[in-house]
């Protein structure tokens, strides 16, 4: 668990380095790294038992891999090329919280307090970070919009987790992400054809390409197969607890690459979020599945 936040943590500042030049747009690493999981995955299934999906639930593998995948991690990258890898990291924390709320709007499991008062307080910090980016200088053209669009890559993911809650269990995360990222990259590279023409691949530097490399390999494949390990292996609550890591570690490399600085309203956005957070997690009522925290 904590290799796979680590990865997370560092895919934020790594993705500021390798759009700072401008050459790869966010859309051209979405493609990369769906494309890129997709085929470590498919590679990998090669070396794992092998299990019969049937047409309907390949349907439904369509659906999860657009809302769990697409959706997500597009929003979670073009998100980051806005705001800061500090702020962008932060905002993966409310995952969570938007799980609850919507299990108790979908499937009408109760929401405690405890949890209620957790949705505020994250929801407030949430909000803090969003409208108060707008006067930011944190590594970002356009902080509040990144933050937004970040926001909306949790709140997408929350929303497959809640939909798909009891569907995921049945099939191996191997095949559930072979399935899922070849839908992502069906549906997500066509529509970004016009981006793939116009890229200047000769201008990539050997850092860059490094940089993608990564994302996709570590802060994706790795992190993946790393959750999986972990959440066979860990109690529910102490899995989300991990999560704390990755704004950690992604505030941390940003300062010291001056991608992002520290300033009262965040911290103060920081303490609302982790309280939260905290709250969520720690109810007796918190489901497994809301535990189970990925980016």
């Amino acid at each position: 668990m904590l290799g796979a936040n680590v990865c997370w943590g560092l895919m934020s500042p790594v993705a500021k380095l390798v759009f700072a030049s401008g050459v790869i747009a966010p859309i051209i690493m979405v493609d990369f790294r769906i494309a890129g999981a997709a085929i470590l995955f498919w590679l990998t299934s090669l070396f794992t038992p092998k299990e019969h999906v049937p047409a309907i639930d390949k349907l439904r593998l369509f659906g999860a891999g657009m809302i769990g995948i697409l959706l997500n991690q597009g929003c979670f990258i073009i998100g980051v090329s806005y705001t800061s890898p500090g702020e962008a990291s932060l905002v993966t924390t409310t995952m969570p919280m938007w799980v609850m709320l919507l299990a108790w709007l979908f499937l009408k499991e109760p929401i405690t307090l405890k949890k209620a008062g957790g949705i505020v307080f994250g929801a407030a910090g949430a909000l803090i970070l969003v409208l108060g980016g707008k006067g930011s200088i944190a590594g970002g053209d356009n902080p509040a919009l990144g933050d937004f669009i970040v926001l909306m890559a949790q709140l997408s993911y929350a929303l497959y987790l809640t939909l798909y809650r009891n569907f995921i269990k049945k099939y191996s995360l191997v095949t559930l992400m072979k399935w899922m990222f070849l839908s992502a990259s069906i549906v997500g590279l066509p529509a970004t054809i016009s981006f793939i023409k116009t890229t200047d691949w000769s201008a990539i530097t050997v850092e860059e390409w490094l940089g993608v490399g990564y994302i996709v390999f570590f802060a994706t494949f790795v992190a993946y197969i790393c959750i999986m390990i972990g959440q066979k292996n860990l109690r529910p609550t102490i899995v989300g607890m991990y999560n704390y890591v990755q704004p950690i570690v992604a505030t941390i490399v940003g300062v010291i690459l001056g991608m992002d600085h520290f300033s009262i309203p965040k911290v103060f956005a920081v303490i609302l979020i982790f309280t939260g957070v905290y709250l969520v997690t720690m109810s007796k009522a918190a489901s497994a599945t809301t535990q189970s925290i990925k980016q």
